[in-house]
Parts: structure tokens; sequence; C-alpha cells
């Protein structure tokens, strides 16, 4: 179960590595990611979250603009941890989805994930 962002391009390049040994791989992914996209190396396992894809590339896109944004210390502080808060609360909502996915759950658990 992949982390989105930089976690999920260094793991990409891993799982590619295991499906070229023969290996099956399956990634549980939320329905809107920022980088973790189906392809015909792995299997995807979705599912849906409370929030859409504008939603959260606009919330990644504030939080850059504070991070170079000019002004005092703690404005720019401020900023950037009201940014990172809603960055980390939609991370935390796809991990909630997830769990309270009960279909996808019972799949894991059958399969022995």
């Amino acid at each position: 179960v992949p982390v989105d962002g930089s976690r999920w391009l260094s793991m990409r390049e891993v799982l590619d590595g295991l499906r070229e040994k023969g290996h099956e791989i399956v990634v549980v992914a939320p329905e809107i990611s920022l980088y973790i996209k189906p392809t015909k190396n792995f299997v995807m396992k979705m599912y849906p979250v409370p929030f859409t894809q504008e939603e959260m590339d606009g919330n990644f896109r504030a939080f850059l603009q504070d991070v170079l944004e000019e002004g005092s210390f703690l404005e720019r502080f401020l900023k950037v941890y009201q940014g990172m808060k809603k960055v980390s609360d939609l991370a935390i909502s796809s991990c909630a989805h997830l769990l309270y996915n009960k279909e996808l759950v019972r799949y894991l658990e059958e399969s022995k994930f």
C-alpha cells in the first residue's frame, strides 16, 4: 500500500523490478492521487475518497506557492503550517476511507495481503 508522492516514485522502480522477476504486484490506492496511476505492470485495487483530483491538486499547488512566498518568518510559517495541515487532512481521509471500505478490506484479508 504505497504512499503518494516521492515515496511512490521510488517504490515504483522496486515494483517494476519485482515484476520483471515474475512477482505479481497488487497496489492498493485511492481513486484520487498525485502519481499512483494504473499500468500494465501491476494490478490496481482502488477505493473512493471524498475529494476530487482538482481539490487535491489545488491544495498541493497552494502549499508549494506558500513555501516559495516571501514575507516575515511568522507569516510564512503559519501559511506553510496551514498548507501542510490541509495536505495531511487529505492523506488521513484517504487512509480512513481505505479502512472503512469493507469490501476491499475483505479482499485483502482473503488474499492474505
